[in-house]
């Protein structure tokens, strides 16, 4: 049986795209228009995958993502954020709420299907496991635990590695603070985040050249360059 893909989004033309997209695809859907619906049929139907819109009548979307991340029946659906808000922070929100990515409107028919197809492939272990990250001339062997610029390798401290490794596996997506202090530290609660700050600060002296990939995004926190 294919998989069923639950669409929860008010407007009813974004809807009809991505639905027929996702038909197109070989995905079984399934909708709703408000989030008080979506909620109830994400719980009852335990769909593969989540499209979600942000800005929702009754329910928003948010609230939606964290209540379900909250519950142990649905914490494992993974979530794809639609959302038509442009700031980062916006979407940064959901990401910490546990959504797993997100598409901004407008958006390619072409890039939904293939970020819902990937995002299933990681929630099934589908996909090939990762064991070199590469960026240019960083290598990064998850597998060895080494990490090389020009096939000269770096020596890095355990976090310092985890630290490049986790933003060079979320390239092109902004990190704030508090999220590196949960993923790569294990820190949650009120933890002074210049603690993040210093060992950036660390790793692109040891990075050189390529220290300039880890690009800083003011009041928020941290990307690698896409």
């Amino acid at each position: 049986m294919p998989d069923t893909i639950l669409i929860v989004e008010d407007e009813q033309d974004v809807l009809d795209l991505v639905v027929y997209n996702l038909k197109k695809a070989g995905y079984q859907t399934a909708t709703a228009r408000d989030g008080a619906v979506g909620l109830a049929k994400a719980r009852d139907l335990l769909p593969a995958l989540l499209v979600l819109d942000l800005m929702l009548p009754q329910m928003e979307g948010t609230d939606i993502c964290k209540r379900l991340k909250a519950d142990s029946k649905t914490a494992h659906i993974p979530i794809l954020m639609l959302t038509a808000k442009a700031g980062e922070v916006d979407r940064i929100l959901g990401l910490e709420l546990g959504a797993d990515d997100y598409v901004t409107k407008p958006f390619s028919p072409r890039e939904l299907v293939l970020r819902v197809r990937k995002l299933l492939e990681r929630s099934k272990g589908g996909a090939k496991p990762v064991e070199l990250i590469t960026r240019g001339d960083l290598v990064v062997d998850l597998a060895k635990h080494e990490v090389t610029f020009k096939d000269k390798p770096l020596d890095l401290t355990a976090t310092e590695f985890k630290l490049l490794s986790t933003l060079m596996e979320r390239r092109g997506r902004v990190q704030t603070r508090e999220r590196l202090l949960t993923d790569v530290w294990g820190y949650e609660g009120d933890v002074d985040t210049r603690t993040v700050d210093t060992h950036v600060r660390r790793l692109r002296e040891k990075l050189g050249k390529a220290g300039d990939l880890i690009e800083t995004i003011r009041g928020v926190g941290y990307r690698f360059a896409e």
